[in-house]
């Protein structure tokens, strides 16, 4: 017999059009009255499922995590209304949660790809140049579409953030990865990075806290998203306050970089670059807090609306996932106000509705 569960309210199938009955039939959304009486009825503004586009299931701060850490991640994250997830770079193998029905939606990246010594240890693969290449073909056949780069990080030489990889070994790799059918992704702090990944044709810049005005309009000629996780950039100044007595010249670009994190958010923003929500939970940021993200992204002054587009309904079609639409899997998360009109109202989700299945 099928489970029926009634939505009553609004359901915002997009950023311009709005619903009024919907019905999920053994999981699957329908815009058609079924012809018994539903077993549930909730209340409440329906969106599609959150959308955490920079998160690491199976990754805690010393690397990979067991199985029973990464189910409290992903419950963690479900719980939250987090029902996509695209994984940012993993040590742990983590297709069994893509088996679990209970769990959400699971985006892979493999390992992320970082220079030899010049990152945190246990997290990925640590290479040199001459093996960047071959290694991200490896990964782009191991993940799910989506390859991460570490693009710079601290060199302890210079005493401030460096490239990771010469620029054109960067560039045969981005163009190994699509020749393998992959996306590439970067995680990238510093100014210069951001050109040299524009230079390789890169897909997605996670963090951009290095943006300039001289970027967005490649960024928009490219169609290169931002992913820039907030509530991790929020740790920069810890991180400088510590690195400061070895390194003050580093520790002084990491505090500018903080100091104008929700500046180039807007800037980036108001030019047209397509922005998504990405956490970066997994290391030091605990699961569980896009709606924490969604809030800094409506602090540094994107509209209620542009912010539900970069953790909802854009989101999704940017991954290639359905939000809601008829024969769309019903992973649904309903609120207690108008989201677009008050979007605090997405720390406090009313219903989490997850494969049909009603998590709270």
């Amino acid at each position: 017999m099928a489970t029926i569960i009634e939505f009553i309210g609004p359901v915002l199938v997009s950023a311009n059009e709005e619903r009024e009955g919907m019905w999920s039939v053994d999981g699957v959304v329908t815009f058609q009255r079924p012809t018994v009486t539903p077993d549930v009825v909730l209340e409440g503004w329906v969106l599609p499922g959150l959308v955490d586009a920079h998160c690491h299931i199976g990754l805690g701060a010393g690397g990979a995590v067991d199985e029973h850490a990464t189910l409290a991640q992903a419950q963690a994250d479900r719980n939250a209304g987090t029902l996509l997830i695209r994984d940012c770079g993993s040590p742990s193998d983590t297709r069994w949660v893509q088996q679990r029905t209970d769990l959400p939606r699971l985006i892979r990246s493999g390992r992320h790809i970082a220079r030899s010594r010049r990152y945190l240890r246990g997290l990925g693969h640590e290479i040199e140049p001459e093996q960047l290449v071959e290694t991200v073909r490896k990964e782009a056949r191991d993940g799910d579409g989506w390859v991460k780069l570490v693009g710079d990080w601290i060199d302890r030489g210079v005493g401030d953030l460096a490239a990771s990889f010469p620029a054109k070994t960067v560039r045969d790799a981005i163009s190994a990865a699509h020749d393998e059918g992959a996306r590439v992704t970067a995680h990238c702090f510093a100014e210069d990075t951001i050109d040299d990944m524009l230079d390789a044709n890169i897909d997605c810049i996670e963090h951009a806290t290095g943006l300039l005005p001289r970027h967005i309009p490649r960024l928009l000629e490219q169609s290169v998203p931002i992913v820039p996780t907030l509530v991790n950039i929020a740790t920069f100044p810890d991180i400088a306050a510590q690195a400061g007595p070895k390194f003050p010249g580093y520790a002084a670009h990491m505090t500018r970089l903080w100091e104008r994190r929700r500046e180039r958010v807007l800037e980036a923003f108001e030019a047209g670059v397509a922005i998504y929500a990405g956490t970066d939970a997994g290391s030091v940021i605990k699961h569980g807090r896009i709606a924490d993200e969604m809030m800094e992204l409506h602090d540094a002054g994107m509209p209620p609306v542009a912010v539900l587009d970069a953790a909802a309904w854009g989101a999704r079609a940017w991954l290639g996932v359905q939000g809601i639409s008829e024969g769309a899997r019903a992973d649904v998360v309903l609120c207690r106000d108008d989201p677009r009109l008050r979007l605090a109202t997405v720390t406090d989700l009313k219903h989490i509705v997850l494969g049909g299945c009603v998590v709270r």
